[in-house]
């Protein structure tokens, strides 16, 4: 619980994002990510920049509600694999897509002139450093 202007209000609270640091856009699952990764709660704290009580206070709100913020991390964690999954083969499909199209366009007149004259300079240079 954090105090402000006499009234006291939850330190975690339950957002359009999941359970969050009140007054932030901080996520509890953010938190359990660097816990997972064996951060210290100081350097989380820093790291986010909470205060000490809102540190206190969110590692006592997982301890006491172990079950159900695991629950709710681990389909975070199910969500985002998903999404990585989807635009990981989203890309792939991009790229295949480019490639394809790169290899069967034939390159511009403009461009042949472009690549003859880098080829030629890339063989002299080529010929002087050989030459060392």
């Amino acid at each position: 619980m954090v105090k402000t202007n006499g009234n006291i209000q939850p330190t975690v609270i339950r957002t359009q994002r999941g359970l969050s640091v009140s007054g932030t856009r901080i996520t509890l699952y953010q938190i359990m990510a660097c816990l997972q990764a064996n951060l210290s709660p100081e350097l989380i704290r820093d790291r986010f920049k909470l205060s000490i009580q809102q540190m206190n206070d969110v590692l006592k709100y997982i301890n006491q509600n172990r079950d159900e913020v695991e629950t709710e991390y681990q389909k975070i964690l199910e969500q985002a694999e998903t999404n990585r999954q989807y635009w990981e083969n989203r890309h792939r499909e991009q790229l295949l897509n480019a490639e394809q199209y790169i290899a069967t366009t034939p390159p511009q007149q403009a461009e042949e002139k472009i690549w003859t004259k880098l080829h030629t300079w890339k063989n002299r240079i080529a010929q002087e450093y050989s030459s060392y």
